[in-house]
């Protein structure tokens, strides 16, 4: 088969193409992002330049900030921190321990237990179908002042909460967590407790409920019992483990310390046995013995009867915590006329050979003064007056010193002051005004055997102090100062002294004084193979609308010893005795002559004399002033 042809269309041949022009290169295409690209790389200086001043400016703030916090703020910052991560505690401090001069101790903080019980709690079982009897038995057996029926009766006044007992024993708490039962709450505190009872509580005084002293040296001596409050200060650590942060100075050295007494526990003990048995002889409304060593005025022995027990102390009647030795002003009598005779000494107005008249009785303006035994001695030595307790002859001899003179004389030895001592609730002595003790002739004749003035038992004690040690009027006190477990004194109270009577007048006093109880209306205070001086007295007791109450009297006593060598005043005060019998040489005077029999054997003191009954001829008991001073 042969091969179709193709019809082919011939093109004219053209002639030769002519030679075409070159065309300039042409710049290539040019995307967006290249463009971009391509006009930044004109500015790079400036965007560097920006960056880095934005960096530096925040490197500078950053620099004044640190600058602000590490060295302007930063006492506050860290003052701030402390706080924070510190936190100041003050845990409980006890009260200093009080002991005697012999390291007995008085009053000290020990743990105790209050229990409380929540009824609702009470759970019965098989074994115990009445738990409320129940608890009440095994409770009543431990508590031991209290019966099931009245515990019971408790329970049922609320059903939680009920404070059921205080002041408990660690024993006794051990034997209430043991029952192990449900319902009773255990609550531990400090408690103070006076380990003599009764005691020393009129000088000690207690704490109530709230440990506050509220009587004796419990509240006098506050700020030293309960110290200064102690801080500490904690931090946490990182891992929270607590820290001390800082401790206060003196820690260790102080905390031991205890307040030490001028007290002596066993001469203590042995006056409150004598007092008290004499106040109940006598029916007496109140009573009290105080012990001074003269040389110091550090108290020894002060008891008052009738009195309360500090552990109990809301057992007892309101007027028990006032220390009345203290804070009741009563009329000395003859107990003051020792310091009168002492006054005229000093001015000279008699000498210790003087004599007096003595007819029995003296007419003082539209009064007559007696003497208690309505006698008169005739012309008698100032011995005999103090010795028979003359009213008369102490008129006599004070009117020797101008009233003017008088009065400035008793203000100088405190008639119109506070002694100082370092017990609450003094009171100052009462002495009438200038105007009127001058003026009114009765006021010096009547001051002269020791009425129509009034004194504390303590100022009593501090004036015939004076008498006793040449003089000097010494502060009474019964802190003697801070004492740590060696007894090594840290602290002692500084008490003033001033000097009130020549020591030649005071010698002659006391050998006078020595009389009277050889003998004298002191005769009941001998004691054989010792010197000593004494003084009685039995005064009128004051009414408080003025005047004086019928038959109501104080009788009291005073002693020195020994007289060769003064160093002790022994003081008994009686407050409206009963009997037919009921004078200072009979209710008093017996009290002194045992207190200081106990003082001679706890002090050691040597006899003065070898002798066995008294040098003089004892006077009756009608000697004793007795009777009342002034008559219309």
């Amino acid at each position: 088969m042969t091969p179709s042809r193709v019809k082919s269309t011939s093109v004219p041949r053209r002639g030769p193409r002519p030679l075409a022009k070159k065309r300039p290169p042409q710049k290539p295409l040019k995307s967006p992002r290249t463009s971009a690209k391509l006009k930044t790389v004109g500015l790079p200086t400036y965007r560097l330049l920006l960056v880095w001043g934005i960096l530096l400016l925040g490197m500078l703030g950053l620099a004044y900030r640190l600058y602000q916090l590490q060295v302007i703020q930063a006492d506050k910052l860290q003052r701030q921190a402390r706080a924070q991560q510190t936190t100041s505690l003050q845990p409980y401090i006890p009260r200093r321990s009080v002991i005697d001069s012999l390291g007995n101790v008085l009053a000290t903080d020990r743990l105790m237990y209050v229990l409380y019980v929540h009824p609702k709690l009470f759970k019965a079982s098989a074994t115990i179908p009445d738990p409320k009897q129940y608890i009440a038995e095994q409770l009543a057996l431990i508590l031991g002042d209290t019966t099931p029926q009245a515990l019971v009766s408790r329970f049922q006044q609320q059903e939680s909460g009920i404070k059921l007992a205080t002041r408990l024993s660690e024993s006794q708490a051990s034997k209430i967590q043991t029952l192990g039962l449900d319902g009773l709450e255990l609550e531990k505190q400090y408690a103070r407790f006076y380990p003599q009872d009764e005691m020393a509580a009129d000088v000690v005084g207690y704490v109530d409920g709230d440990h506050r002293g509220q009587a004796g040296v419990e509240l006098s001596q506050k700020p030293i019992l309960e110290r200064n409050a102690l801080s500490f200060s904690i931090r946490r650590a990182g891992n929270g483990t607590i820290l001390p942060a800082s401790l206060p100075q003196d820690l260790l050295q102080s905390n031991d310390w205890q307040l030490q007494l001028t007290l002596d526990l066993r001469l203590q003990r042995a006056a409150r046995e004598i007092l008290r048995e004499q106040v109940k002889k006598y029916k007496a409304k109140r009573a009290t013995v105080l012990v001074m060593d003269a040389q110091d005025g550090g108290i020894l022995a002060m008891v008052n009867e009738p009195t309360f027990n500090p552990n109990q102390y809301y057992k007892s009647k309101v007027e028990y915590f006032k220390n009345w030795t203290v804070s009741d002003l009563y009329e000395p009598g003859s107990t003051f006329k020792p310091v009168n005779i002492a006054l005229a000494l000093d001015e000279k107005v008699i000498s210790p050979d003087d004599h007096v008249s003595d007819p029995g009785s003296v007419k003082v303006g539209p009064w007559t003064i007696f003497n208690a035994s309505k006698s008169g001695g005739g012309l008698i030595s100032i011995t005999e007056v103090i010795r028979s307790s003359s009213n008369v002859g102490m008129v006599a001899i004070m009117r020797r010193l101008r009233p003017e003179r008088y009065y400035h004389l008793l203000q100088s030895v405190g008639l119109d002051q506070k002694t100082g001592i370092d017990l609450p609730g003094e009171v100052p002595s009462y002495l009438k005004t200038q105007d009127e003790f001058v003026s009114q002739a009765i006021e010096p004749a009547t001051a002269a055997f020791g009425q129509g003035l009034s004194i504390t038992p303590i100022k009593l004690v501090q004036l015939q102090a004076a008498v006793a040690n040449g003089g000097k009027l010494v502060t009474p006190h019964v802190v003697k100062g801070l004492v740590d477990a060696r007894y090594t004194l840290h602290w002692q109270p500084d008490y003033p002294m001033k000097t009130v009577f020549r020591p030649e007048s005071t010698q002659a006093v006391v050998k006078m004084m020595e009389a009277v109880v050889d003998g004298g209306t002191g005769k009941a205070a001998y004691i054989p193979g010792y010197r000593i001086g004494g003084k009685t007295g039995t005064a009128q007791k004051a009414a408080p609308r003025g005047g004086y109450l019928p038959n109501a009297k104080i009788t009291s006593f005073v002693s020195i010893l020994p007289v060769e060598n003064p160093r002790y005043v022994v003081v008994a005060v009686f407050d409206e005795p009963k009997g037919p019998n009921t004078f200072g040489g009979t209710v008093a005077a017996p009290v002194v002559k045992k207190v200081m029999e106990s003082l001679i054997a706890i002090k050691g003191i040597p006899p003065s004399v070898a002798q066995d009954v008294n040098p003089l001829q004892p006077l009756g008991d009608s000697q004793e002033d007795t009777a009342p001073p002034i008559h219309d």
